[in-house]
């Protein structure tokens, strides 16, 4: 499958493992950041080709400089193990499926599924970035928020752009994440058991 055409669980795979790395590594979000905005990450960044001299416009005002917050990775922690308790979510993943029957893996991966949507409904007000069905037609207006819509596909001009919806995009409205006590290990994030 092309990479621009993920299936659900591919998107939901690359969404979990971007999320817990922005999460822990500040620079990666400012990255991620730069690129959402339209901009290239610095390793991405090629020389521009020397062009013939041409007369320069007025310099435009310097942007404001990028505040960066250090995260920790308490947050992701805490969710990570969230998912493990109600879903057994690093359960499943670290598990070896080779030697399983595709119905074994089904059934298996139908708990994961209803444990970690009742984990994210718990703990986050999570709503669609676009209110229309997935494949109606739409336009995008000039200055739309290209951080919530991206563009894929024959991407030439400048706005407003139309085109199929092919994924409604998620936003999340509202973290509800239990406070932590200091002496709580966010990474201990399933303790080991010992039946006696």
């Amino acid at each position: 499958m092309p990479e621009s055409n993920l299936s659900f669980f591919g998107r939901l795979s690359v969404a979990l493992g971007s999320f817990f790395a922005i999460l822990g590594d500040g620079e990666l979000a400012a990255n991620v950041r730069r690129l959402r905005e339209g901009g290239l990450a610095p390793a991405a960044a090629a020389p521009a080709p020397a062009a013939a001299p041409v007369a320069k416009p007025a310099p435009a005002p310097a942007p404001a400089p990028t505040v960066i917050k250090e995260a920790t990775p308490d947050a992701a922690l805490q969710l990570l193990g969230l998912l493990q308790r109600n879903a057994r979510f690093v359960d499943f993943v670290e598990e070896d499926i080779a030697g399983y029957a595709d119905a074994d893996i089904g059934a298996a991966a139908r708990i994961v599924h209803e444990g970690c949507r009742a984990t994210l409904r718990d703990h986050f007000a999570i709503r669609p970035v676009r209110s229309e069905s997935e494949g109606s037609r739409v336009t995008l207006p000039a200055g739309f928020d290209a951080a919530a819509v991206r563009l894929t596909g024959n991407v030439v001009g400048e706005a407003p752009f139309s085109g199929s919806l092919t994924h409604r995009g998620w936003r999340v409205e509202e973290v509800k994440l239990p406070q932590l006590v200091k002496t709580h290990d966010a990474r201990i994030i399933a303790p080991a058991e010992v039946e006696l």
